[in-house]
């Protein structure tokens, strides 16, 4: 079946990786988005305090099935 995608941007952030904030950012999109098919990280920074990493921002650009009416 031929499909159809829309792509949201978000950006996940944690105090302990770049794989925790994309699971951040997936896992709250996931509760108000429905059939989220694939997502490319667009843009991965950090926060940095007294010379160390903070915490990391990563931002995502996520697809998910447009659902056909009906």
């Amino acid at each position: 079946m031929d499909q159809v995608y829309k792509k949201l941007e978000m950006v996940g952030s944690s105090r302990n990786s770049v794989e925790e904030a994309i699971g951040n950012a997936l896992e709250r999109t996931g509760e108000a988005v429905r059939h989220m098919r694939w997502f490319e990280v667009a843009e991965i920074r950090g926060y940095i305090e007294d010379g160390k990493v903070s915490y990391y921002q990563v931002t995502l650009k996520v697809g998910f099935v447009v659902e056909q009416p009906g």
